[in-house]
C-alpha cells in the first residue's frame, strides 16, 4: 500500500463495511458450523489415510487419478493442481506412491515428453477401502451440510 496516498487502495474495513454489515448472526453460525464439519471430515481422512499406511496427500492424490473425468490417469501437471501443490512437490509425491506400489508412471503415448500417472491394482484396492470408509462418513454429515445450505439459500437465494 502505497503510505503517501492510502485512498489508492481502500483498506479491509472500509472495503467490506458494506457487505460486513449484511452478515447476520445466523451467516455467523451457519459459516462456523460448516467450517466445522469441514474440519471433522479432514480430520477423519486424515486418520483413515494414516490407518491405511499412506499420507493424505498420498490419499488425494490417488482419489484425484481415479477420478480424472474421462480417462483413468493424470499427468504429474495435472496432480499438482488438483492437490494445489508446485510440480516438483507433486514430483516427490508420485515418486513416493510408485516405491510404495500404489502407482505407475507411463510414457504418454500422444506426447513422449508427458508422463501419465496410472492407480496399481495395490493402489485400487487401498483406495477403494478408504472411499468406502468416506462415502460413509460423508452420509453421517450428510444434514449438516443440507441443513447449512437449505439455510444459506433462504438467507441469499440461488
Amino acid at each position: 500500500m502505497d503510505k503517501r496516498h492510502p485512498e489508492a487502495r481502500p483498506s479491509p474495513t472500509r472495503r467490506g463495511a458494506a457487505k460486513r454489515s449484511a452478515v447476520t448472526k445466523a451467516n455467523y453460525e451457519a459459516l462456523a458450523e460448516f467450517r466445522y464439519a469441514l474440519r471433522k471430515f479432514q480430520a477423519f481422512s486424515e486418520e483413515a489415510a494414516a490407518r491405511s499406511g499412506i499420507t493424505p496427500q498420498q490419499h488425494q492424490a490417488l482419489l484425484s487419478i481415479k477420478g480424472a473425468p474421462e480417462k483413468d490417469w493424470l499427468s504429474i501437471s495435472q496432480i499438482a493442481e488438483r492437490l494445489l501443490v508446485r510440480h516438483h512437490t507433486a514430483v516427490g509425491l508420485v515418486d513416493r506412491l510408485v516405491s510404495l506400489g500404489l502407482v505407475v508412471r507411463k510414457t504418454d503415448p500422444a506426447d513422449g515428453r508427458r508422463i501419465q500417472v496410472h492407480i496399481t491394482k495395490e493402489g485400487e484396492e487401498t483406495l477403494a477401502a478408504l472411499s468406502v470408509n468416506h462415502l460413509e462418513e460423508l452420509k453421517g454429515i450428510r444434514p449438516t451440510l443440507r441443513k447449512l445450505l437449505e439455510q444459506f439459500e433462504r438467507e441469499h437465494g440461488s
